[in-house]
């Protein structure tokens, strides 16, 4: 009987996602660390039909026996919730890449781009994406970047006064673990790229957006609900 407990013990599946909440420097933040070996990272927009998902529950609805295990919205969009940047669900590119500057936090150049594939997830300034050329399953582009290449955005100022609700990803150097963030609290953007640079040790990290930001961690008992998004990142298992 203790043989059996064991082996059935050892038979079970590892936690998806690790979601924990973070005190850093005054501020509150809620961290999803995803490991790309086994956890099946996505992007989610669209239905089979074409509608727009634009929220937690409708991608759960399309759902049969997986279960959303994270979520969070993954790049701005226009007001038909289309994607203001590139854009690559599932091989299918259905927005190209904008190099150039733009107004809001989009334009703030320099921008990026996820990069997603099965078993790995990067975070590319846009032009070394565009250089580059990575192939991807899953692609999509925001901004600003947070952290490049260990440095953070050369246009944010430690004393900003700038402050919402952020959310973005960081990425390590293998492309083996990304980690999501949402503020608790509203913070600047050096207060945000810091984070992900000083704390979570990122070496390369993208702005998602604010005011809008969204997560879904049941593993937490939160599910954010509120304005209908765009892009939506995810694990699903």
């Amino acid at each position: 009987m203790r043989w059996l407990f064991v082996v059935l013990l050892w038979a079970s599946p590892a936690a998806a996602v690790t979601c924990a909440d973070v005190d850093y420097e005054g501020n509150s933040y809620t961290t999803c660390t995803v490991n790309l070996d086994t956890d099946a990272l996505r992007l989610f927009h669209t239905d089979d039909d074409g509608n727009v998902l634009g929220s937690f529950s409708a991608i759960e609805a399309t759902l049969d026996v997986e279960t959303l295990t994270f979520a969070m919205n993954a790049g701005m969009y226009h007001d038909d919730r289309a994607p203001v940047g590139h854009y690559i669900e599932n091989g299918v590119e259905k927005m190209r890449v904008i190099t150039n500057a733009g107004p809001g936090n989009f334009g703030l150049l320099p921008n990026g781009v996820l990069c997603i594939n099965e078993g790995s997830a990067r975070v590319y300034e846009t032009l070394a994406y565009v250089d580059q050329a990575p192939v991807c399953r899953d692609a999509t582009q925001s901004g600003p970047m947070l952290v490049i290449d260990g440095a953070l955005h050369p246009r944010f100022l430690p004393d900003g006064t700038s402050r919402f609700v952020r959310n973005g990803v960081g990425t390590t150097a293998d492309g083996k673990t990304a980690i999501f963030a949402i503020s608790n609290d509203r913070v600047t953007f050096h207060e945000f790229g810091s984070f992900f640079r000083d704390h979570l040790k990122m070496p390369n990290a993208l702005y998602f957006d604010g005011k809008v930001s969204r997560l879904h961690a049941p593993a937490l008992g939160r599910s954010d609900i509120g304005f209908q998004l765009g892009p939506i990142v995810g694990v699903i298992e």
